[in-house]
């Protein structure tokens, strides 16, 4: 399985115990929906590695604890840090102007006031708010990926369709 087909579902942030149980924290709005995980891919230096789930409950910080199948306590130890992916295909489909980020990249930009303002090249969200990293031939536009600006998301022609605030778009293509 590659990085690309799958989504990072949370990481192990420390043992349980001594019996080479984890405690996972999984980095979703609702933990609850992969209760019943049947197994996980582990990222292993850079290669996902497919474990199996003995068993697996949730802890009164929301987290989970999960047993792994063949994994002993030396072997968990080694799993501290280690991220969680699932495939893709585990995603819940969304619709209207709900999105996943991996999702927008390569769809066509749309202002209401400018037309074709480029291509979505990632999401960045690492500021306060996520940011849609568009590219217009040579020219870089961050424009914030928030509800108040995004007026649809058409899936079938790939294309997010934006109301910028006035002189947004402007500040980008102006020359200095």
């Amino acid at each position: 399985m590659r990085k690309e087909d799958c989504f990072q579902l949370g990481h192990i942030s420390r043992l349980h115990g001594y019996k080479g149980e984890l405690i996972a924290v999984f980095d979703t709005d609702q933990p609850q929906r992969y209760q019943n995980l049947e197994s996980v891919f582990v990222d292993n230096r850079g290669e996902l590695v497919p474990f199996f789930i003995e068993e697996i409950a949730s802890n009164s910080k929301g987290h989970f604890i999960l047993k792994l199948e063949e994994v002993d306590p030396e072997m968990a130890n080694g799993l501290i840090g280690a991220e969680l992916f699932l495939p893709l295909e585990f995603l819940p489909k969304l619709t209207g102007k709900q999105f996943y980020y991996h999702e927008v990249i390569g769809f066509n930009v749309f202002d209401k006031e400018h037309g074709n303002i480029g291509v979505c090249q990632e999401i960045i969200d690492s500021s306060a708010q996520p940011l849609f990293k568009v590219f217009d031939f040579n020219l870089e536009l961050l424009i914030p990926a928030v509800d108040d600006f995004i007026e649809s998301i058409d899936r079938e022609k790939k294309e997010i369709h934006l109301h910028c605030p006035p002189g947004l778009i402007d500040l980008y293509r102006e020359e200095g």
